[in-house]
């Protein structure tokens, strides 16, 4: 008995002076970044410690002398020497140099305007960009013009939010161009040696009799399912406390099961997190186990701050990890866009999502929630990180931006897409670009340049111009016939080469009420979205004119189309007693 105690009197005491250091330290980055989740090896022991959410580290230690093998996806694996008695500074190199930051750009660009000072819409906790309108441009000294090409739908689901909710609308929360994109105008097949197909149509403008609109329509070709690539997908789920509401996580996570339903089992899907923590809730997993995903999903819970940067950084490694070389490589970002830990401002999330851009990982943001719900950092986001914005407000938007249109939201056929236009100065005296409005502080760099966008299989896209024309008696008979020149540029995904589509728009003017229904159904939207934005060019209309003008175009079996109609009637309540016009 004697011989048992003495046995474990000396195995206690060996534990105890095993552990009698308690080695701390850092990992950072070479840009000062703090590194969560870098795995830490313990030589003494063999035992693997990862460092916390905030980069930092605390492991017990037989022994003052020690060494640790560091090692994190994308970066050198780095053995050292280390003093217990010593906090630790370390520092991981990149296993390659990221490509430098590209310049700011902006969704369209016409000329040097001068920025004024930067402001941003809120709203409660919410957060907007502000913006410009575009204003008419003379195309006797400016007669091209630019924009890019998205896919994004999220300020008509906000928009609906809002007046739902008996509400009005922060002014920059109306993006006119992805209220058109909500919408399909009906879609034309490109020709076998092109990405994209682009038809125009000229016609009166409703709200100002003395001028005309422009219709460009462009449609991107849409995959054969049988050539689809394997996907990559990595799904980043804001789990702070901030999402424990009904329209938050639980949302979300109704909106990823319905996702899973697409997966094959040649696709790939991890799930990292932030709150409480950060790490990989789910390992990569393939397509095929659609219960093991949905079970993954089912057990999220909500609590902790939002380290919204450390997320990003952790879901970019786990896709770097399992990148799929030609394959669909995408980060699936799914928050209120409320980081309140880490870098959280705007310019430099842009910076860090800009650079895994040039890697060729797609990001997809979906935003989510109401009172804190950040729309000008998801929308930066997206744009920078070559992908997509939506927002959902409900299941039914879920199924439609993850099921319905789940090849257009997660799968692109066209990058760095950008559309320029050129107006026969014979023929338009003035013009003005609806919709595609730049942030009021992007404006201030006169080295700016239009940024491309990511294009999803099967999006039509439909641009519209304003024009006031020229004086009849005073074009040249050699001009009559060409309104406008347009060259749409893109690049391939995974692809280096610039490509071109051409395209000549004729001066051939059809009467308003002769034109397709979905391009006077597009008006309406149009003039929609300037009443909300209170826009100085559509005060001479009101919501009844949107109203007629939708009733008159609309689809009877489109759905969409109907519940819109609604909205209008809705925004003509809410805003009607505020002196616009509203007969």
């Amino acid at each position: 008995m004697k011989d048992v105690a003495i046995f474990v009197i000396g195995c206690l005491l060996f534990h105890s002076s095993a552990g009698q250091f308690y080695l701390r330290g850092e990992v950072k980055d070479e840009t000062n970044s703090f590194l969560p989740n870098v795995r830490i090896l313990l030589h003494s022991s063999g035992y693997s410690y990862h460092s916390g959410s905030s980069g930092e580290f605390g492991i017990p230690v037989p022994q003052a002398d020690d060494s640790i093998t560091l090692s994190a996806e994308g970066f050198q694996t780095t053995t050292i020497h280390v003093d217990a008695t010593q906090y630790q500074h370390i520092t991981l190199k990149l296993l390659f140099h990221p490509p430098p930051a590209p310049k700011k750009r902006l969704l369209s660009l016409t000329k040097d305007l001068k920025g004024a000072d930067w402001k941003g819409w809120t709203v409660g906790g919410e957060t907007y960009s502000s913006l410009v309108e575009n204003e008419f441009v003379p195309a006797s000294r400016f007669p091209e013009t630019g924009f890019a090409v998205n896919i994004d739908k999220a300020s008509y689901s906000n928009v609906r939010r809002f007046l739902n909710m008996g509400s009005t609308i922060p002014p920059d929360a109306v993006r006119i161009e992805e209220l058109l994109n909500y919408f399909n105008f009906g879609y034309t097949d490109p020709p076998r040696d092109s990405c994209f197909s682009i038809q125009s149509d000229l016609s009166e403008c409703p709200w100002n009799p003395e001028d005309q609109l422009l219709f460009l329509k462009v449609c991107a070709r849409k995959v054969d399912p049988a050539q689809i690539p394997p996907a990559n997908l990595v799904f980043l789920v804001d789990v702070s406390g901030s999402m424990d509401m009904p329209n938050k996580l639980p949302l979300l996570k109704s909106a990823f099961t319905l996702l899973v339903n697409n997966l094959r089992p040649v696709d790939t899907v991890s799930i990292v997190v932030y709150g409480s923590a950060v790490g990989v809730w789910l390992t990569p997993t393939s397509g095929g186990d659609k219960k093991k995903i949905q079970k993954a999903i089912e057990d999220l819970s909500p609590g902790g701050p939002t380290p919204g940067e450390a997320g990003i950084r952790a879901a970019y490694r786990v896709a770097k990890s399992q990148f799929i070389k030609g394959g669909n490589n995408r980060v699936v970002l799914a928050t209120d866009g409320d980081f309140n830990v880490g870098e959280t401002s705007e310019d430099e999330l842009e910076k860090l999502v800009s650079l895994h851009k040039q890697w060729g990982i797609y990001l997809t943001c979906l935003g989510v929630g109401m009172g804190n719900y950040k729309d000008s950092k998801l929308e930066v986001l997206a744009k920078k990180g070559n992908g997509n914005f939506a927002y959902l407000d409900d299941e039914r938007e879920a199924e439609k931006v993850l099921v319905r249109e789940f090849t257009q939201t997660v799968y692109a056929v066209a990058d760095d897409a950008y559309l320029n236009i050129s107006f026969n100065q014979s023929l338009v005296k003035s013009y003005r670009l609806i919709g595609f409005d730049n942030k009021v502080k992007m404006l201030s760099d006169s080295m700016n340049e239009v940024q491309g966008g990511e294009v999803g299989s099967g999006h039509s896209l439909l641009a519209l111009f304003e024009i006031a024309p020229t004086d009849p008696d005073s074009i040249e008979q050699v001009d009559r016939n060409r309104l406008a020149r347009v060259v749409l540029n893109y690049k391939l995904p995974h692809d280096s080469m610039a490509r071109v589509s051409n395209f000549e728009c004729p001066n051939q003017l059809t009467a308003f009420r002769d034109l397709q229904p979905c391009y006077r159904f597009a008006t309406s939207i149009a003039l929609f979205g300037g009443l909300l934005k209170r826009s100085r060019f559509t005060y001479q209309a009101g919501w009844k004119d949107a109203i007629e003008i939708a009733e008159k175009s609309r689809d009877p079996d489109d759905g969409m189309q109907q519940e819109f109609i609604g909205l209008i009637e809705k925004a003509r309540k809410i805003y009607g007693r505020r002196g616009r016009k509203s007969h």
